[in-house]
């Protein structure tokens, strides 16, 4: 018997299985200026569980998390395995008596790799456990009962998707994030998606192997299905499997391209289109906004002089004019950033019936809303100093409050359609 024909996991009000810190409160400590060693001390510090398989199960699990924020990617995805040989089944610890208990379905890999579900729940009357589904290996025979579940996976191969499917049409309980729109979120499936819709530039994407890029350099042969007016360039490169703009560049000529790739050992790559977003004040400006329910919020605006725009480098700690314009867009943003792109967010949400997701957007010169991507995985948080940026806090906290009314929403919901 298949892994995807396989028997549903049988729920247990008494299964309690490893408690751990997570990659929340984990990340939360690391970006306060605290390195590894101070990680694994903080690990060391945590006794929640009452066994000691529990507890190795636990600290191998938090250690990986460490690794990876200490940039030890290798030896974090293998503390990750070893975890996992020990329990698909982890436990966000501090949870409150009483609380909404949600399941996430989640897969192995980086911090990447799913929506990081902890950075919300932490401030909310709402108990998280992370079942991971493995490729090689079938669901625990029993798993904690619990009120709603999450698919969290925010990208899935083939068979994993197939997979998922299946386990979300027959999920015994509510469950939130339909996995069969995971591939829409492909960068190059997304251009397609967007493109043409009025009030949206969504610029020409497309998966490119090596050998096709090198027959372009080499002949000057145009690049299959890139049919925008220019040309190749200018544009941005990537690898297919790059996250945060990791191995990102921008590309204005055959030299450069030729550069990247004597550079990078990848064999398959994203080519965009560039959109010159750059405001007249020669700031480029990129907002992440997150979709709870399909109701709009802006998580972050970082402002920057780099058209590669991240909010860790924008230099927003430095700057209080900045953080200022940032206070002005939330405090706007209803009546104005999402009155102005209203159809398109909803153009948007036609293409993506997820449930929770978030873009990363600007607007273009015209006033068209500029999509970068759309993820069910990007981060969502409050980690940002309170002292500095005071107009956050209430800000994301109507972000979470919008998250555990979904939660409670849909649990409700599911229980008036059972008693009818």
């Amino acid at each position: 018997m298949s892994f995807i024909e396989q028997p549903m996991p049988v729920l247990s009000d008494t299964l309690v299985p490893p408690v751990v810190r997570g990659t929340a409160d984990l990340t939360d400590f690391a970006y306060q200026g605290n390195g590894y060693d101070a990680l694994m001390q903080r690990i060391d510090r945590s006794a929640w569980n009452h066994t000691p398989a529990a507890d190795q199960a636990a600290r191998t699990y938090d250690a990986a998390i460490a690794s990876q924020l200490a940039f030890r990617r290798a030896q974090g995805l293998n503390l990750q395995d070893a975890a996992l040989v020990e329990s698909q089944i982890f436990r966000i610890g501090g949870a409150p008596n009483g609380a909404l208990r949600l399941l996430a379905l989640m897969g192995p890999g980086d911090l990447m790799t799913n929506t990081p579900l902890d950075f919300l729940t932490n401030y909310l009357n709402v108990r998280l456990d992370l079942l991971y589904m493995l490729p090689d290996r079938p669901l625990p025979p029993v798993i904690p009962d619990h009120d709603i579940a999450f698919f969290a996976l925010g990208e899935a191969d083939p068979a994993t998707l197939t997979r998922l499917r299946r386990l979300y049409a027959l999920w015994p309980r509510p469950a939130l994030n339909d996995p069969r729109f995971l591939p829409a979120l492909e960068r190059d499936t997304l251009s397609r998606s967007l493109a043409g819709v009025p009030g949206v530039c969504s610029p020409t994407a497309i998966a490119v192997s090596r050998p096709a890029l090198e027959k372009h350099l080499n002949s000057g042969v145009p690049i299959e299905r890139f049919d925008t007016p220019d040309g190749l360039y200018p544009c941005l490169i990537r690898p297919v499997s790059s996250h945060a703009g990791s191995g990102l560049s921008l590309l204005r000529s055959q030299a450069e391209l030729a550069a990247y790739l004597r550079h990078s050992f990848e064999r398959h790559f994203f080519v965009t289109a560039f959109e010159d977003y750059r405001d007249p004040d020669g700031f480029y400006r990129k907002s992440r906004v997150a979709f709870i329910d399909r109701q709009p919020f802006l998580c972050h605006m970082a402002i920057s002089s780099n058209w590669m725009v991240h909010y860790l480098n924008a230099g927003m700690t430095e700057s209080i004019e900045k953080r200022d314009e940032e206070a002005a867009r939330m405090a706007a943003f209803d009546d104005g950033f999402a009155r102005r792109h209203a159809a398109a967010f909803g153009a948007i949400h036609e293409r993506f019936g997820f449930d929770y997701y978030s873009i990363d957007c600007a607007e273009t010169r015209d006033g068209r809303l500029l999509v970068f991507e759309a993820d069910a995985a990007a981060i969502v948080h409050l980690m940002d100093p309170p002292d500095m940026f005071p107009y956050k806090q209430p800000q994301m906290r109507k972000v979470f409050a919008a998250f555990e009314a979904l939660l409670r929403h849909r649990v409700s919901r599911s229980a008036v359609v059972t008693a009818a």
